[in-house]
Parts: C-alpha cells; structure tokens; sequence
C-alpha cells in the first residue's frame, strides 16, 4: 500500500523549487521504493502575508516557518522545507532538523541596475534591502548609501530593482544558484566578500524539518544530510541561540570547515552600522566555538545593542 507523504513549503516560486530538489534527491536515494508518492502542500506563512513593513518591524520569530511547523506538529503534512537562515534557534517540542543537505554558495551578492561594481555605485546611491544585518555592514563601507526596504519573493524584488529605481538590491546567491538564474546574462552580479557583508546564519543551507517520532521519515532525510554543513550550520545556530537573535538584530555568523577544524565568526551591530562587534574562534567541537564567539560579543556589549534595538 502507498504511503503519500506531503511535504510542507511556502507558496514562492524559491520555496517551492527547493521543496522539488529535496523530493528529486530522497527518489534517487530511493528508486526501489515505488509505494512512496510525494505531495507538495504550500502554505502561506505571516511573513508572506505582511509585505507592506520591514521584517523587523513585524517581530518576533519564526515569521515564515510558524505556520508551516504547526501544520508538521498537527500531522498535516510530513516533513518541511525551510531555508535555515529562516529557521529560529529553538523548535517547536517534538520537532527535529532531520537533515541538512550539503550547502550551496552562503554569501550575498548585489545585484546592479546600471553600473556592474560595488566600486563602481554612485554617492548617495540607493540600495534595496530589508535585511538590518545587509544594512548595518554595507553602512558600514558606505555611509552616503540610502537604505531602501524592499519586500517580496526574489522574482518580484529583481522585478523592483528597475521599477523603483534602485541603484543595486543584495539577495543572497543560494536563491539566484538554485532557480538557476546565476546563469542569467542580463543580470549584473557581483558577489559580496564575508569580509564586507557576514552572511546570516545558516544562510545557503537547507533544513529538514519533521516529527522527532516519525522513524520512516527520519532515516529517509537522514539519506540527504551532509555531515560538514550540519556541523557549520550547528555552529552558527549555537551562536544565534546564546545571543536570543532574531529578524530585528543585526547579526550574522559563518562557519567553515577545513581538516577537522571548525572556524567561525560573528557579529552585531546596531541598525545604521555605526557599532560593529565581531569575533572569531577555530576550534573541533561547533558548540564550544558557537557559545565561546558569542560570550566574547556579550563581552564587549552586544547584549547593550540587543536591547536597545528591542525596545527601539
């Protein structure tokens, strides 16, 4: 008898490519299981509702993965999709990250309207982004910049960069790699170093979300985990948990992995870039450098910037 496992994602032409992927990679892993059909079931999260503010004036976390957790907790539907960098630090009880596939490209990158460089953007220039961590750090470099939110799925917003007359917007490069658009000629891209924009935590991963009690499911997305990026991504998690961050801080952390050790920065900064703490640890186990770089911010005053940025 067929088991139809449904699988939850958000209704964007992104969520959904990435839900095929992960469905394409558990049938190559799986080729003599013909009784497993899948179902896509999209869903409609607060954060694609509400796309008239920034997301840190929305709060809160979760903003698009709430809905789709409580229809994993209610047995809806069998496992999610979720891009990590969406994911809060803590789960609902009783759901696990039951994989995380081998991570594309974590960096963000511009994209340019009219000119074809970062060097090359005029004074004043006006950048579209609704990211406080994109902004702090850009703000940074360049303080003349103007700041310009900007909502939406990626095909709207790249659809806005000339509708609205931006001067560039910064998306990150997993989503352009994985709807196959990096390959787009009339796009003008440019990636952004980690050393001008720290990418969010887990940003290019995705994670694999389903019930703790669902053993089938469990050892089929455990087929599909890719043990290096799991140990990155865990780092940077550890990191986002010991600082309570959130859509509305500015803060970022990266890890990589090369011969067994982990190496790993972090950073926070307030909305206009003004303050930027960062630190970096190398280290074996992802816990102890995740809590051991975010000790040293909370050192230097990141909690003070936290909580300001909250009561803001």
């Amino acid at each position: 008898m067929k088991r139809k496992i449904i699988v939850g994602s958000r209704r964007s032409k992104l969520a959904l490519t990435q839900s095929g992927w992960v469905i394409a990679r558990l049938k190559e892993n799986y080729p003599d299981y013909p009784e497993i059909d899948f179902e896509i079931k999209e869903i409609v999260t607060k954060g694609d509702r509400i796309l008239d503010v920034t997301l840190s004036k929305v709060g809160g976390k979760g903003l698009f993965v709430s809905e789709v957790e409580q229809a994993l907790s209610d047995g809806v539907i069998d496992f999610a999709v979720h891009s990590m960098k969406d994911v809060p630090s803590s789960l609902k009880e009783g759901l696990i990250i039951g994989a995380i596939p081998k991570r594309e490209s974590a960096l963000d990158c511009f994209v340019f309207n009219r000119v074809e460089s970062f060097h090359d953007l005029p004074t004043a220039a006006v950048i579209g982004t609704s990211s406080l961590r994109r902004a702090a750090q850009i703000l940074r470099q360049r303080p003349d910049f103007v700041i310009k939110p900007i909502r939406g799925n990626i095909d709207t917003r790249l659809q806005k960069l000339h509708d609205e007359n931006f001067d560039a917007i910064i998306l990150a490069k997993a989503g352009l790699s994985r709807m196959g658009w990096l390959e787009n000629t009339t796009l003008k891209l440019e990636d952004i170093s980690p050393e001008l924009c720290l990418p969010a935590v887990g940003q290019g991963a995705l994670a694999i979300e389903c019930r703790e009690s669902d053993k089938q499911i469990c050892d089929m997305l455990a087929s599909i985990h890719h043990e290096e990026t799991g140990i990155c991504v865990e780092t940077e998690r550890v990191f986002l948990k010991k600082l309570n961050g959130g859509c509305e801080i500015p803060i970022a952390g990266f890890a990589t992995k090369t011969a067994g050790q982990i190496k790993f920065k972090g950073l926070v900064g307030n909305a206009d870039g003004s303050t930027i703490l960062s630190a970096e640890n190398i280290g074996e186990n992802p816990t102890t450098i995740g809590n051991q770089v975010a000790e040293v911010l909370l050192s230097e005053g990141a909690d003070t910037i936290i909580k300001e940025l909250r009561n803001s």
